[in-house]
């Protein structure tokens, strides 16, 4: 990896200061809070705003210096020095970063402005605008950090502001709950993180990504295969993948603004950053084909439930975890390209849908059964369209974002060969799955017949709602130029391990064609199973196999079930060890030192009496020694 530091005074070397700018403005906003009033809003979105333009003057820093441009490596401080271990605070900028930092700060801006609208009559409204410049920041430290500690900052960080943004109205018991159950999840993985960083630096001596990238080649294959098992497992909780995926359709608690932050920009992309980040690791480690089946698992099953899912943001949580395990098809296919391309198309139409969402739960009183609607594009006709092309998009509709980028993950699979050809099979049985389920979510809520309580009166939103809807719906259309043109694959080409599937099994115009066709198809069967209320019926019967996907397969009960019967009793155990045999021995080592003190410290009386007694005594014991000693001799 070609690193230089970038000339003084650049962007690329003042980009450090765009999470210390969102932290500070987070601090003052928290702080503030009511007192501010209406400024503090504007000051969040301003400050946003800010972030997003510094972004893109680093963005166009690295667009000038042309292909193959050296990545920019601005230290900032020495961060820590313990002996031989040395962390700088150093931030790295290069295509891949910089990419995903666009993304970052202009969706995260467009929330900002949706939020104006949204949350306008909530009396946290400041606080809330705090935690997301928090959430914007912690993610621009997490892409940008040039290291593993420093990026493991920004990764805790994001795990913290979506503790802080799902349970911001905590309140209620069950957002509270939510906001817990996606804090524990997270450390799980957390703690994977961690144990392959001490395991990195003990056979590499540093953790600075570059110099991670260079020496993967001469790391023994057993520690490099560990770390990066376990650093997937850390993603797995990130991107809500199996076995940590259950935090995220609990995460609908928060506020939708939030939904569509974390779902779009920041914390589940994470995951997909980190591996692409270390791809060459990655690569060399043997651990991609996990990644592959992981992925292609989590997509189908998420879609599944997705399918027989009532709730109208938990079926987009649903299906965030399914274009997720799309996103590590394509990473485990070793395709990153592809893998970023759909990270960063999904970032457009799925931001798209979930501010659509929030513009129906603001018409509809908070109402979320998709099957109390229906015939609100009369009564929300932009929201109608933000959300059509939403769907259109993820369905894959030919020459929507969703369509270019979706379709070359599953290329990635396919040309593998081997295993790779199941996954495609998974992959496009999905995508059937893809488009019902999301032309169902359409159909029952914009089309046919009113079907809304009495006493309702939907609306379409403010300007300050829709306008970042459309310009996400545009996003959503025409994001697929990314790299239907190549663009993307050039601008990553020197930052990510190369792609070396190229077993052309099936031809790629059979592939394209089998895509489409699984795509028109599940639309055209979403719409006819679910143009009026009894034929929606239909779509979530399915006798014992509608109850296991009504239940997300019962993982959570599984889970619940191995911490009660399992975990719990075992930290009764270890608890047990700790208190009577760690404690008992440091404790009784106390005590014994305690009774001797007390058996002696009558010697040290103060009184002169008793010491002269004292020395009387120890006369007479030495006199009777060397009596006895005389007489013996």
């Amino acid at each position: 990896m070609n690193v230089i530091q970038p000339p003084p005074g650049s962007m690329a070397a003042l980009i450090w200061l765009l999470p210390v700018l969102c932290v500070a403005s987070s601090a003052v906003l928290v702080l503030g809070n009511r007192r501010l009033g209406v400024v503090g809003p504007l000051l969040g979105t301003a400050t946003s705003l800010t972030t997003a333009l510094m972004a893109t003057v680093a963005f166009l820093q690295v667009q000038l210096a042309g292909e193959g441009a050296p990545a920019l490596l601005a230290p900032v401080a020495t961060w820590i020095v313990a002996g031989p271990f040395t962390v700088q605070w150093a931030t790295l900028i290069d295509p891949l970063s910089a990419a995903l930092l666009m993304l970052v700060t202009w969706v995260g801006l467009l929330v900002h402005v949706y939020s104006l609208g949204y949350m306008h009559h909530d009396e946290n409204i400041v606080r809330f605008f705090g935690y997301l410049n928090l959430f914007i920041g912690s993610m621009a430290i997490l892409v940008m950090g040039a290291s593993l500690p420093v990026l493991f900052v920004g990764w805790e960080l994001v795990g913290l502001c979506s503790f802080l943004l799902i349970g911001f109205w905590h309140d209620n018991p069950v957002y509270a709950a939510a906001a817990k159950k996606a804090f524990v999840i997270n450390r799980i993985g957390d703690a994977a993180f961690l144990i392959a960083m001490f395991l990195l630096f003990q056979r590499v001596g540093t953790l600075d990504i570059p110099t991670l990238i260079t020496a993967a080649p001469d790391v023994d294959p057993g520690v490099l295969y560990t770390a990066c098992a376990l650093l997937f497992f850390g993603a797995t909780a990130k991107s809500a993948q199996i076995p940590l995926f259950l935090w995220l359709p609990d995460a609908m608690a928060g506020p939708t603004p939030v939904s569509a932050l974390i779902h779009a920009a920041t914390m589940v992309t994470a995951g997909v950053y980190l591996i692409a980040r270390l791809s060459i690791p990655f690569a060399l480690s043997g651990v991609l084909p996990i990644v592959m089946w992981i992925g292609a698992l989590t997509a189908l099953m998420a879609a599944i439930v997705a399918c027989f899912t009532n709730e109208y943001k938990q079926i987009l949580a649903w299906s965030t975890i399914s274009q997720l395990g799309y996103m590590m098809i394509g990473a485990g296919a070793g395709n990153h390209t592809a893998s970023t391309f759909h990270l960063l198309t999904h970032g457009f139409f799925k931001a798209a849908l979930f501010l659509a969402a929030g513009s129906v739960m603001h018409a509809m009183a908070n109402s979320t059964d998709i099957r109390r609607m229906g015939g609100l594009a009369k009564q929300m006709p932009i929201t109608a369209v933000v959300s059509g092309a939403g769907v259109l998009a993820i369905a894959g509709f030919p020459l929507t974002s969703g369509f270019f980028s979706k379709e070359e993950v599953l290329a990635s699979a396919a040309d593998l060969g081997g295993a790779g050809l199941a996954v495609w099979g998974i992959g496009i049985f999905t995508a059937l799955l893809t488009a019902f389920y999301m032309t169902r979510w359409f159909v029952l809520i914009f089309m046919g017949e009113p079907r809304w309580e009495a006493g309702a009166h939907p609306h379409e939103s403010p300007l300050s709602m829709t306008l970042p809807m459309l310009l996400l719906a545009v996003g959503s259309l025409v994001g697929g130029l990314l790299n239907a043109t190549g663009w993307l694959e050039h601008w990553l080409a020197h930052t990510i391990a190369p792609y070396e599937g190229h077993a052309h099994v099936i031809d790629h115009t059979i592939q394209m064609g089998t895509a489409v066709a699984v795509g028109l198809l599940g639309i055209a069967l979403g719409y006819m199973l679910n143009r009026n209320p009894v034929a929606s019926k239909l779509t979530v019967a399915g006798g014992m196999y509608g109850d296991m996907a009504r239940n997300a397969f019962w993982y959570d009960a599984a889970y619940e079930r191995f911490t009660s019967d399992v975990a719990k009793p075992f930290a009764i155990f270890l608890s047990f060890v700790d208190r009577f045999f760690v404690d008992g021995l440091v404790e009784g080592s106390g005590t014994v030192t305690k009774a001797a003190s007390d058996s002696v410290r009558n010697l040290q009386s103060g009184q002169v009496r008793t010491y002269a007694g004292g020395i009387l005594v120890g006369v007479l014991v030495m006199a009777a020694i060397v009596g006895l000693t005389l007489l013996g001799a």
